[in-house]
């Protein structure tokens, strides 16, 4: 872990917490894009044998762990509390024992330094994250957001300046690649294990949907995909690398037909994707070549940005605190919070996203 003495002359030092599901997460980041410190502690060994995240086992872990996590992390960067600028943590949304964990501490955080608290919107974190990795990304840019609760298609155009094109009608893209390793038995989390498995398997040997594609309707559905894998496993007709693979290219096929549909309806500088979903390689490459042939810069930020993090929610804090806006410290925790209010309803579950 490295560290670094922080020069209040300089840019603007936040302290971030992120506890919005399955990760305990603690950075220090400043407005030059410096990751000073940061730690991260996984939950994946106490959820594994339930085959998903418990919201209860969630929340016990990360009040057990945040405290000692936000000690480390400015004992790694030798710094105290007085040499911050602001708190931000996520308010939501997320499983809202755990997003009560981290914003109360952030709370408690602001309360004693006399510092600005900022409430993060989690999806915000991941939409500017690129931005804290790329000085060169500047506004308006079009985002594809694709994680284990969200798939969404937005017009990120400043900071809190989000239009939403697309979203879920029913499941996010991650939990369809979760529900594909449940099936084939490959464990949690489900997303790397699809995409390891994938790599052995001829991804056109089993014929699954496309959900919406070449549909007039901008957004998403992966529902039927999984209730495909599903029977395709039933059968025993195929094996499970070719169905890992098979899924992978049906889901990344979807994709490209939603971003294609929202790029023909306006131009974009660059096509930004981040999430977890994000890291896999296979979506990169094809959301790479198809910036390609639109003649627009792609941009994903690198694969310790993509997951859960806290050092996107100092980011977002970084990105706010010159705007000058902060929050009271009685704002609430949010289970379910938009980027997009204004955002049309839409049929099925999407209105989650």
């Amino acid at each position: 872990m490295g560290s670094t003495t922080h020069n209040p002359d300089h840019a603007a030092l936040v302290l971030g917490i992120e506890s919005s599901c399955d990760e305990t997460a603690v950075a220090l980041v400043t407005g030059d894009r410096r990751i000073v410190a940061q730690r991260i502690a996984s939950q994946e060994a106490e959820h594994a044998p339930y085959g998903g995240v418990v919201p209860e086992i969630a929340a016990r872990a990360h009040a057990e762990r945040l405290a000692p996590m936000l000690q480390a992390v400015m004992a790694d960067a030798r710094l105290g509390l007085a040499d911050v600028d602001a708190i931000a943590a996520t308010a939501g949304p997320g499983l809202i024992g755990g997003v009560m964990v981290g914003l109360v501490s952030a709370k408690a955080l602001a309360m004693a330094s006399d510092k600005p608290l900022m409430a993060i919107n989690h999806l915000e974190g991941h939409a500017l994250s690129p931005r804290l990795a790329d000085p060169d990304l500047a506004f308006p840019y079009l985002l594809l957001l694709v994680s284990g609760g969200h798939c969404q298609i937005l017009g990120v155009e400043g900071v809190g300046e989000y239009r939403r094109l697309a979203t879920t009608i029913d499941d996010a893209l991650g939990e369809a690649f979760d529900k594909t390793a449940k099936i084939l038995g490959l464990g949690y989390p489900g997303g790397p294990a699809v995409e390891r498995l994938a790599r052995e398997g001829d991804p056109g040997a089993v014929a699954l949907p496309r959900p919406m594609k070449g549909s007039k309707e901008p957004h998403f559905s992966f529902a039927g995909l999984k209730s495909a894998v599903l029977r395709a496993h039933e059968s025993g007709d195929h094996t499970a690398a070719d169905i890992a693979a098979s899924f992978q290219q049906a889901a990344v096929d979807c994709l490209i037909d939603r971003l294609g549909h929202a790029l023909a309806a306006g131009k974009w500088p660059a096509l930004v994707v981040a999430g977890g979903v994000a890291a896999n390689q296979t979506v990169r490459a094809a959301l790479e070549a198809l910036a390609a042939q639109h003649d627009m810069r792609f941009v994903a930020p690198p694969l310790a940005l993509c997951t859960d993090n806290a050092a996107m929610i100092a980011w977002a804090g970084c990105e706010r605190l010159p705007l000058g806006q902060s929050d009271p410290l009685d704002i609430k925790a949010r289970p379910r919070w938009p980027l997009d209010p204004e955002a049309e309803k839409v049929r099925g579950a999407g209105v989650k996203a």
